[in-house]
């Protein structure tokens, strides 16, 4: 059996879309058919070569979608064929199966635990939770990073709590998770900050208090004056390291500075490292610690409640074949959310 594919064969270079050979499955591996997939920055990342030379080219794309159960491995206990599932990154419950390895001809294309720029994927019991039928697709890939790792970076990693205040810094995909996140979870004010004014204007619709166009004025500046000093916890979801840099002026002395963006492998920034001694905090959050088959329940029924509309986050929809230039869209930061539908 085949499947239409997205292949990242070289860095910086667009994706390949084409035919790849689905292997049969084996301990603990589910195949799927993917129904809809968002682009995630992610994948910007491993085209752009952000963490360095790609030891595992060519290989698959993709780490969040919602889709279909085909067919189950040996030992498959948390799913079955004609379950809706999301795919999700983050391991959850089941089996960690071994990465699936697809072909072109003779050619080995490799893949990870999860794998979703293609209509069929063999991915890791542990990489699916379950939900109910009539959960839209759309709304399983948000659930997948979107909302576990901005809620998740709120509430697992930095513990906000009721009243404190919030600048979330990049409000695109995973920056409007965390705006949506801190809005839910009794924070305010919850400041937004980015460049673009489109952005700005969506954190509002969900929960933004105050909005910072960061390219019009400074942030420290900016925060300073809605607050009257630094706020209680901070997130960058950027990966630039000037912005780090002011994210950390503009955290109180016992607040948290939260780095969910990723820089690139050969750039540094630069702190005073005092203010760590006396309770200041400067953390990473990898997918803000998020477990996958407790959280996404709970979620749902914020959803189910009419707490948000996650369909609302979603700017931008395309097509397999049309995925070279949805990315370029996102590239250019006019694209908030993209989803690739099947």
């Amino acid at each position: 059996m085949k499947t239409p594919a997205a292949i990242l064969v070289e860095q910086r270079k667009p994706l390949d879309i084409d035919e790849v050979e689905i292997p049969a499955l084996g301990y603990g591996q589910v195949l799927v058919q993917v129904k809809a997939s968002r682009i995630c920055g992610s994948q910007l990342g491993e085209i752009e070569g952000v963490k360095g030379p790609d030891k595992y080219l060519p290989h698959l794309l993709g780490h969040e979608a919602g889709g279909i159960v085909m067919e189950v491995g040996s030992e498959v206990s948390h799913v079955k064929p004609g379950d809706h599932v999301v795919l999700h990154w983050r391991p959850g419950a089941g089996i960690q199966a071994r990465p699936a390895q697809y072909r072109i001809d003779n050619r080995v294309i490799n893949a990870g635990n999860i794998t979703t720029f293609q209509t069929y994927t063999v991915v890791s019991e542990n990489r699916l939770t379950r939900i109910p039928d009539d959960v839209d697709f759309e709304t399983a890939a948000l659930l997948a990073d979107t909302l576990t790792t901005g809620f998740g970076a709120v509430t697992r990693d930095a513990e906000v709590r009721i009243g404190e205040s919030v600048v979330v810094i990049g409000v695109g995909g995973i920056g409007l998770g965390a705006v949506l996140g801190a809005s839910l979870a009794g924070a305010c004010p919850v400041i937004a900050a980015d460049i673009q004014d489109h952005k700005l204007a969506k954190a509002r619709e969900f929960g933004a208090t105050h909005l910072v166009n960061t390219r019009n004025e400074s942030l420290v500046e900016a925060v300073t004056k809605l607050l009257g000093g630094p706020a209680d916890a901070v997130f960058d979801v950027t990966g630039n390291p000037a912005v780090i840099e002011q994210a950390w002026k503009i955290t109180s002395p016992k607040g948290r500075l939260l780095l969910v963006g990723v820089m690139k492998h050969d750039q540094h920034f630069c702190f005073n490292t005092l203010p760590l001694h006396y309770g200041k905090v400067l953390t990473g959050s990898e997918g803000g610690s998020s477990i996958p088959h407790v959280d996404i329940p709970r979620y749902l029924r914020l959803i189910r409640a009419g707490r948000f509309n996650p369909q609302a986050m979603i700017s931008h929809r395309c097509s397999l074949a049309q995925v070279n230039e949805a990315i370029a869209t996102m590239r250019s930061g006019e694209s908030i959310h993209t989803m690739i539908q099947f």
